[in-house]
């Protein structure tokens, strides 16, 4: 079973759907026969780096709430992320441009080790209050799940795996991704959204339902018609009727 999860690191949703779908997988499989790809998403592309606004400030701004009623908000979302384990402090995460961050857990991926990536990510963000598109921050991380310094400093210095962004976030959009997180499961089922876990294990139990079916073959073939040969005889076909 292929699971392909297009999410952005600054999406409180998406550490959220992750959580779900890992417990979920806990749940319904072994895991060995499971391979789970993180695809690159943006939020907002436009979005720019280190404008010295916090993620509070940014949410009143949007939605026309005061700070108050902002904050309000993120507790709910922090509430929801507890909920599976996960400490969020979303006041003080860092509203930035995300593209360096999916080139770099794109490099990542080629190493073996994207899994590691999106989670220490996701981490960074959401929990640590860290800034995903500052390049010391980035490179930090990178070292941190395993990869060499200097490779990954030179990925960021550059426009690699810039492409492979884009064609993820292009291939998204076509199969009809318009928010994240985003589940596609064997290029078959899709699940929009962290829902409920038990959406995920309902959804991930029929996939598994259906591997272990034998397929059934009908038969085309006219009753006399057949026209073939066997290890004793080859038969020719009836053709009185």
């Amino acid at each position: 079973m292929k699971i392909e999860v297009w999410s952005d690191f600054v999406c409180p949703f998406c550490y959220i759907g992750k959580r779900r779908l890992e417990e979920a997988l806990n749940q319904v499989t072994d895991g060995d026969q499971t391979e789970v790809v993180y695809k690159s998403f943006e939020l907002d592309p436009q979005a720019q780096k280190n404008t010295g606004i916090s993620n509070v400030e940014k949410l009143a701004a949007k939605y026309g709430k005061s700070i108050e009623e902002a904050q309000e908000m993120n507790r709910n979302m922090e509430q929801q992320a507890a909920s599976v384990g996960l400490t969020y402090n979303l006041d003080t995460t860092v509203p930035t441009n995300t593209f360096d961050a999916h080139r770099l857990a794109k490099f990542a991926e080629t190493k073996g080790l994207g899994k590691e990536a999106a989670e220490r990510f996701f981490r960074a963000v959401l929990t640590e209050s860290k800034d995903a598109g500052d390049h010391e921050t980035l490179l930090e991380l990178a070292q941190e799940v395993g990869l060499n310094g200097d490779e990954a400093k030179e990925v960021l210095a550059s426009e690699q795996y810039g492409e492979v962004v884009r064609a993820e976030e292009a291939e998204g959009v076509e199969i009809g991704v318009q928010g994240v997180p985003f589940f596609v499961i064997n290029r078959k089922y899709a699940i929009s959204g962290a829902q409920p876990k038990e959406i995920f294990v309902e959804s991930l139990q029929k996939v598994i339902d259906e591997e272990k079916e034998t397929p059934s073959i009908q038969s085309l073939t006219p009753d006399g018609k057949d026209a073939a040969c066997t290890d004793e005889s080859c038969e020719t076909p009836n053709n009185n009727n």
